[in-house]
Parts: C-alpha cells; sequence; structure tokens
C-alpha cells in the first residue's frame, strides 16, 4: 500500500481490530452489569457481527437481531412442546435449521441471513434448555437481549468511531470496472473480441459486477450514503450488466466480416476506429456522440429480400454500435452525476434497460436442498450420541454441527472449511485453557479483565480485518469467547471445560463428514451445473418464445456468468474454459428481442420460425454440456431464407438481426448464410 496514504487508511486492520475489541468490551462489561445470564454471548456477537466497512456491518447486525428474535420466538413455540420426547424435539430442531438453510441459500443478499440466524439460534437455545423447559421463554428473551446488546455495541463503534463506510469500496470498483471496459471496448473495436485474453477479461468483468452488485446491496445501511446516490448507483449497474453481452455481439460481427471489413467497408472501418479513439477518451462532451451516431446512421444498408449476408452483418454490427455509443455515453453521464453528488435519475439516458435486471439473482434449489438434507443428518447424529450416552454436556455438539453448516454451507465445497474450522476450535481450547487455569484466576476486576484480554483478541481482531485469514479469526473469536463463558465470579472447572471442548470437536467432525457425503462438490462441478442451468434458462426461453421481462433474463443470465468466471479460473485445463457462455446469452437475448418481429410475420416465416426454436429447445435440453446439433443450423438457414421474403421493411429487418444473432451465437464457425428452398414437410403443422 502506498505510503502517501492516510495513516487510518495503510493501518485499516490495525484500527478495526481496537474497535471491535473495544465494543466487545463495552458489550461485556454492560452485559455483566446488567446480570445476564451468559454475558460472553453479547461479546462473541460483537465479533460475529463486526466488518471493516460500517454498513455491512450495520445490515449484518440488523438481519442478525431479527433473525435471533425469529429463531427465540420458535424455540418458544418448539421446546415446551415436545421436551418429554427428545427423540422427536431433535428431528423438529433438526428440520427447523434444515428449512432455515435451504431459504437462507436461496437468497445471496443480506436478507439471506435472517433464515440462517432463525435457524442455529434454535439449535443454540433450545438444545442447552432441554433439562429446564420451564425457564425456555426466560432464556430465549436473555438470548436476544444479550445478542441485540453486541449488535448495538458493534453498530456503535463501527459507525462512531472512525467509520469506514462501504461507499469509497464501491465507488473504487465501479471506477476500475469502467476502465477495464474501456479497455475491453477499444480491444473488441480493433477486431481482438475472439482472442482468449479478452475472452478472460470478459468473465471478469462478470465476476467483479456480481461483488459490487453484492456491495452495494449494504448501501442503504450505510449512514454516509443518501438514497440518491445509492439509487444512481444501480441505475449503472444496470448499465454496466447491458455492456457486456453487447460488447460480446460486436466482436462476434467484427470476427464473422474478418478482413473483408477494412476491404470492402473502408468506411465502417474508419467508424470503428473514430468509437475506439472517443472510447479511449473521458470526454462527455455531446457533439462527438452526436456525430458518431449521424455516422452510424449514415452508414445502415437496407436489408432486403436481395441483401447479402456481409449485407445483414454489417446492419447488425451498426445496430450494436450505436448501442455501444448509447450505453457509454450513459456510463459516464452517471458515474458524473455520482461522483458530483447530483441526482443521477435527471441524468438523460438514451439506453434505458429495465429494472429487473439488478434484482434477478440465479438460485440453485438443488443444492440448498442438499445442504438442508447434510445439517439435518448431521445434528441427527449429534443428537442421537448425545441422547443414548446419557452425555451432560452433548447439547454442545449439534450446537455447532448446526452452525458450521449453516455458516459454510455457501462454499463449493464446505467440509474443508468445517475441518478447518475444527482445527481452529483445538487452537481455542488451548487458548481457553490457558486463560481458565493459569489467567484469570488471578483477575480481581474488570480491568484487569480487559487487559488481561487484549492480547489475544486483538489478534483475532487482527486476523478478522484481512479476507485471506477472516475465516481463521472468526473461528478463533467465536470459540474462545464461548469456551471462556466469562461471568461475574470465577468458577472454572476442568471437567466441565474438557467436555465442552470435546463436544466442539464432535459436533464439527459430524458436520465435516456428513458434508462430505451428503454435498461436497468441486468449483468444475458447479461450473457444469451452472452451464447446464443456463442452457435450461435458454430453452425455457425459445418454448415461451422470447416471453418475459428481457432485463431479468439478462441479468439472471450474466449473474451465473459472474459465479461462474472464479470457477473457471480455478480449473484452468478444464474444457468449460472453451464453451462460449456470453455467446449463449445473446442467443437468449436475440429469442427474446424476436417477440417484436413475430406480430408481423407472416404465417409461413412464423412457422419456420417456431420449428427452429421448438428445435432449439430440444437441442439446449438434450446436449447440456455439449456442442449443439449441426442440423440445427439448417432450422436456423430455412428461418432466414422466410424471414428474407417479408414485405414489410421493419418486420424483416428485427427478424433477420435476430435470426443472424441466433446462428451466429450458436455456430459463428459456420459458413456464411446461402438462401434455401424450405421443404414444407420440415414445418409441422404447414400444409403442403
Amino acid at each position: 500500500m502506498s505510503s502517501n496514504q492516510p495513516f487510518l487508511v495503510r493501518h485499516a486492520g490495525i484500527v478495526f481490530s481496537l474497535k471491535t475489541f473495544a465494543a466487545a468490551m463495552l458489550a461485556l462489561v454492560i452485559a455483566l452489569w446488567m446480570d445476564l445470564p451468559r454475558p460472553y454471548w453479547a461479546m462473541a456477537t460483537v465479533y460475529v457481527v463486526s466488518t471493516p466497512l460500517a454498513g455491512a456491518t450495520s445490515s449484518k447486525a440488523f438481519y442478525r437481531l431479527l433473525g435471533t428474535v425469529i429463531g427465540a420466538s420458535a424455540t418458544v413455540a418448539i421446546l415446551p412442546n415436545l421436551v418429554d420426547a427428545p427423540e422427536l424435539l431433535s428431528l423438529v430442531i433438526a428440520l427447523w435449521v434444515g428449512l432455515c438453510l435451504y431459504l437462507s441459500l436461496l437468497d445471496s443478499t443480506p436478507r439471506g441471513y435472517v433464515f440462517m440466524l432463525a435457524g442455529y439460534t434454535v439449535a443454540f437455545i433450545g438444545f442447552p434448555q432441554v433439562s429446564e423447559p420451564a425457564s425456555i421463554f426466560d432464556t430465549a428473551l436473555a438470548r436476544v437481549e444479550e445478542i441485540a446488546l453486541g449488535i448495538i455495541c458493534a453498530s456503535l463503534v463501527s459507525s462512531i468511531v472512525l467509520p469506514r463506510s462501504v461507499a469509497p469500496t464501491v465507488a473504487a470498483r465501479v471506477d476500475k470496472w469502467l476502465s477495464d471496459a474501456q479497455r475491453l471496448s477499444q480491444s473488441v473495436l480493433a477486431g481482438l473480441g475472439p482472442e482468449q485474453a479478452s475472452l478472460n477479461q470478459r468473465l471478469q468483468l462478470a465476476a467483479d459486477a456480481v461483488e459490487i452488485d453484492t456491495l452495494s446491496s449494504h448501501l442503504a445501511y450505510d449512514r454516509s450514503i443518501d438514497v440518491i446516490a445509492a439509487r444512481g448507483l444501480r441505475t449503472l449497474h444496470l448499465h454496466m450488466l447491458a455492456l457486456l453481452p453487447l460488447l460480446a455481439s460486436i466482436g462476434d460481427s467484427i470476427a464473422a466480416l474478418g478482413d473483408r471489413l477494412r476491404t470492402t467497408q473502408p468506411a465502417l472501418g474508419g467508424l470503428l476506429d473514430d468509437l475506439a479513439n472517443w472510447v479511449a477518451t473521458d470526454g462527455h462532451e455531446q457533439q462527438p456522440v452526436d456525430r458518431l451516431r449521424a455516422a452510424i446512421a449514415a452508414q445502415k444498408p437496407k436489408l432486403d429480400a436481395n441483401a447479402s449476408w456481409d449485407r445483414i452483418l454489417v446492419a447488425s454490427l451498426l445496430i450494436r454500435l450505436r448501442e455501444l455509443v448509447d450505453l457509454s455515453q450513459d456510463c459516464r453521464a452517471l458515474h458524473l452525476a455520482i461522483a458530483a453528488g447530483h441526482d443521477a435519475s435527471h441524468v438523460e439516458l438514451a439506453f434505458r434497460p429495465e429494472a429487473g435486471a439488478a434484482r434477478v439473482r440465479h438460485r440453485d434449489h438443488g443444492m440448498a436442498v442438499w445442504s438442508g438434507v447434510g445439517a439435518i443428518i448431521a445434528i441427527l447424529i449429534c443428537c442421537g450420541f448425545w441422547i443414548g450416552a446419557g452425555w451432560p454436556d452433548g447439547a454442545t455438539a449439534p450446537m455447532m454441527a448446526a452452525a458450521a453448516c449453516s455458516l459454510l454451507a455457501a462454499q463449493d465445497d464446505p467440509a474443508p472449511g468445517i475441518r478447518d474450522f475444527a482445527a481452529w476450535s483445538i487452537v481455542s481450547i488451548t487458548i481457553v485453557a490457558v486463560y481458565l487455569f493459569a489467567v484469570l484466576p488471578m483477575v480481581s476486576n474488570v480491568e484487569i479483565l480487559i487487559v488481561a484480554l487484549a492480547p489475544s483478541f486483538l489478534v483475532f481482531g487482527a486476523l478478522l480485518a484481512r479476507p485471506a485469514t477472516a475465516f481463521a479469526g472468526l473461528a478463533l473469536a467465536i470459540i474462545t469467547t464461548t469456551l471462556l463463558a466469562l461471568q461475574s465470579t470465577y468458577s472454572a472447572d476442568f471437567a466441565a471445560f474438557a467436555n465442552s471442548g470435546l463436544s466442539i470437536v464432535i459436533g464439527l467432525a459430524t458436520a465435516a463428514v456428513m458434508t462430505r457425503l451428503t454435498r461436497s462438490v468441486g468449483a468444475e462441478w458447479i461450473a457444469r451445473r451452472l452451464i447446464r442451468t443456463n442452457r435450461m434458462t435458454l430453452a425455457s426461453a425459445a418454448e415461451r418464445r422470447g416471453r418475459g421481462d428481457r432485463a431479468a433474463f439478462a441479468g439472471i443470465m450474466l449473474n451465473r456468468l459472474g459465479l461462474l468466471a472464479p470457477r473457471l479460473a480455478a480449473i484452468p485445463d478444464s474444457d468449460l474454459r472453451d464453451v462460449d457462455i456470453l455467446g449463449e446469452l445473446r442467443v437468449g437475448l436475440n429469442i427474446v428481442d424476436l417477440r417484436r418481429a413475430r406480430h408481423g410475420l407472416a404465417p409461413r416465416t412464423l412457422l419456420a420460425m417456431d420449428e427452429m426454436l421448438d428445435r432449439l429447445a430440444v437441442a439446449f435440453r438434450s446436449h447440456a454440456g455439449g456442442p449443439m446439433p449441426p442440423e440445427l443450423l439448417t432450422y436456423i438457414d430455412l428461418a432466414l431464407t422466410e424471414a428474407m421474403t417479408e414485405s414489410r421493411d421493419y418486420v424483416r429487418e428485427d427478424a433477420l438481426i435476430g435470426l443472424v444473432g441466433i446462428r451466429r451465437g450458436l455456430f459463428p464457425d459456420a459458413p456464411a448464410c446461402q438462401a434455401k428452398t424450405p421443404d414444407p414437410s420440415t414445418f409441422r403443422g404447414v400444409a403442403a
């Protein structure tokens, strides 16, 4: 990090650790003063909800409190009615945790935290209270109070003491994204689109867009951000999403025209150079934009029944170039308005993507179900061992199994993470043993207690501040705080400590084994699943004849592309890297765009197009991981031939542009389309 940066930025990790420790000690002292039954829960909560960014801490804290209240209420409803049937009680709690985990994994926004907390909070409150069901309401209320206290302390310290807003982080990511997109646009306009480096750049931009969307979800909880700025960022993000498939389409058209573009269309070659030069500048003047739009309109060819394949490609390219100009100018204007603090809703936009794209995210119901099943089985095994052995301290095992399965379920393979959690737990057990039996007996007041805890917990906070070590810091902080079980009086017992430590390790080991058996998968498996899901979505779009929200379709496909990018990076030698995900996205968008042309098509053209779409749907469903069948190209060309005969110019143009996009997306290496005489027997339902 540069030495000329402010001191607080250079040492942000140390500042975060000091703030988090101060908030934790404040929560502990207040909990002791209020005589809460488990004051250490307030301290642990601070470390669970704290993040270096104030907005993220506030959103996490809000949802944790809401989830805790729901979980506590569910515990009060479940436990008294089933306490006399421990097996049934264990089953109900396990099912509740599994259901809540399933729901949390379907929502990748901070809201998903509500369901996760509602799930394992029942395990944390219910299992230890099985022997004293009469006091369950008081225990649940106390647990909500302890967690609320920790949340309040963490949020106050984070937002008041040297707050670090999420806004600069989002702004820096957006700046970098736009700069990278600018370089990609130049490469595409120069005819470098199909190169591997360009493909990797597009994948990275998709992954970065998903990350920006995730960070932006915390803006509503950041006090330094007003609603106007957050709304402007959402609009800008929609434009960012639209840019990737557009650049892919432009790059494909330029590649299809090849050397002929410069030799037979010198004016078009000059236009591409002018566009590349304009993209490289940071100016916001309207005059160059108007000049580029006029040049594009002047070169647009008329598509009649005798139009050549090259003329169709040129028309398609010019339409996309006009969209690139509009989109790029809008991004510049929006970025400038947000940076100046102006209301982005007053910016005149030439390109208006629908609002649905930003809100649509990929949901994997299958993986969510298997995650829930793994948690259910792990909890039931721990409960069976606890009940069968009559182990007084066995309740900790199903508690830790529920927490581990829930907290790490979003990973492709949670088992290694759970094993690491168990390993750090053993480190925590060692640290706690030193504190309980060597340090705490010499502590006489709360001031000395704080001094004694500082060395360990400041290290935990420093680890938590760095993404590479955050998991280790969180595990150490949570397990150490829980096992220390700080109270107003010292009452350590070695047998109880040993039993609790053993129960933690057993619970985590069981969670790791069951997760490994039920749902551990690798990056390549998830990548293949995402690609297969994409093709099912494309098949559905073809079957529905493109009906639906175009922006929502683009949003879900681009979201999956962003999820694919880091996984493809992790498997550099896989054949999946040869799959043109953006090409398939363009196919889907062209299917949706054909809606406009369908209303004016002649019956025979419409039937040819529907036949092609039906064949397309079958191909996507039956070739989920491989290339498209060559015979599909024949049906696309037949539909193109029929579209060429349309009498109305706008209908013919819309149909041809959409069909060319589908053809190029699926068969980029196919030779130029030649007019064919359709065989009536190939069209189902067409009379000879």
